[in-house]
C-alpha cells in the first residue's frame, strides 16, 4: 500500500518537472488544448440540419467556418512543423456534420504532434509563416488566436440558434 502511495505521488511529478523546464511552451500546449476542445464540443453540439446556417449571406456557414479552421491549422502548424503541405480545401468540399467533425479531429491531431513535440529553445527557431519570419511557438500561438477568434463565431452562430456553446456551459 505505501508504495501505491508512493508512485501515486512520483507520477504527476514528470508533468510539472517539464513544464518548469518548458513554461512557454507547456502553457501554449495548454491554450491549444482548450481551444480545440471547444471548437471539437461545439461541432460535434451543433445539431446537422444547422451546419449550412449562416447568419447573413456575407459570412461562412457554420459549416465553412468549421472547414476554414480545419484548413487553416494545416496550413499553420505544417508552418511550425516546417514541412510543406498542399491546401486541402476542407472549407469547400466538406459540408456534413460527419465530415467537418472528421476534419476537425484530423486537422487537430496533425497539430497535437507540434504542440506536443514543442520545447522552449525549439520554439525559438525562426520559420515562416505568409511570407514573414516567426518563431515557431508564435506561429503556434497565431494558431490558437485564430481558432479563438472563430471560435468567437461559432459563439455567435450557436446563440442564434439557442444552443448553449461549450465554453459557457456548466461545469
Amino acid at each position: 500500500m505505501k508504495i501505491l502511495t508512493l508512485l501515486a505521488l512520483l507520477l504527476p511529478a514528470p508533468a510539472v518537472f517539464a513544464q518548469a523546464q518548458n513554461p512557454m511552451s507547456s502553457d501554449t500546449r495548454a491554450t491549444w488544448e482548450q481551444i480545440k476542445g471547444y471548437i471539437a464540443r461545439a461541432a460535434e453540439k451543433m445539431p446537422d440540419e444547422h451546419y449550412s446556417f449562416r447568419p447573413t449571406d456575407q459570412v461562412r456557414s457554420f459549416a465553412q467556418l468549421l472547414g476554414h479552421i480545419a484548413d487553416a491549422q494545416y496550413a499553420i502548424c505544417s508552418a511550425a512543423k516546417e514541412e510543406k503541405r498542399s491546401p486541402l480545401g476542407i472549407e469547400k468540399t466538406k459540408t456534413t456534420k460527419a465530415e467537418l467533425v472528421a476534419a476537425l479531429k484530423e486537422s487537430s491531431a496533425y497539430c497535437d504532434e507540434v504542440y506536443n513535440g514543442m520545447t522552449d529553445e525549439k520554439g525559438q527557431g525562426i520559420v515562416k509563416l505568409f511570407g514573414r519570419d516567426r518563431s515557431r511557438l508564435g506561429v503556434l500561438n497565431f494558431n490558437i488566436a485564430h481558432d479563438y477568434e472563430h471560435y468567437g463565431n461559432i459563439v455567435t452562430y450557436m446563440r442564434m440558434k439557442g444552443i448553449v456553446p461549450p465554453s459557457s456551459e456548466r461545469r
